[in-house]
């Protein structure tokens, strides 16, 4: 088992190391555009968790996890030259919808914005002066 902190540091090495290969050295089209949006590897570091994006959004998830199926021995091959470690965890990869959900809730609160400048709600000292008895 590892260390917590040793642990957190080959998150973020893989991360790196596998966002730099995804810019310059990976040349399938199905995995241009894409983004590693989090990294996690088990503390026995049997697994590495890799969690990705698009800006296309979901729509191309299965052509992108198609096209890192397709690479995962490459990169794992890769990243294990390039990071040391005793043995190098499998990689398995998992779409993240973080963004599109941080999207979705935007318009919600803008379209709750627009909505309360279009019809304002009377304020508590509107409703103080219309419970008063008239004197």
């Amino acid at each position: 088992m590892v260390s917590k902190l040793r642990l957190q540091r080959i998150n973020e090495r893989i991360q790196m190391e596998l966002s730099d290969m995804l810019v310059r050295e990976i040349s399938d089209p199905r995995l241009l555009g894409i983004s590693i949006t989090d990294v996690r590897v088990d503390r026995e570091l049997a697994f590495a968790e890799i969690y990705f994006s698009a800006l296309e959004g979901s729509e191309r998830a299965p052509e992108i996890m198609a096209g890192l199926t397709h690479a995962q021995g490459y990169l794992r091959h890769e990243l294990a030259v390039r990071i040391d470690l005793r043995t190098f965890p499998r990689l398995r990869f998992h779409w993240d919808p973080t963004f599109e959900k941080a999207d979705t809730i935007e318009k919600l609160l803008a379209g709750l914005q627009a909505e309360k400048e279009e019809n304002p709600a009377t304020t508590p000292e509107d409703d103080q002066d219309e419970d008063e008895p008239a004197s």
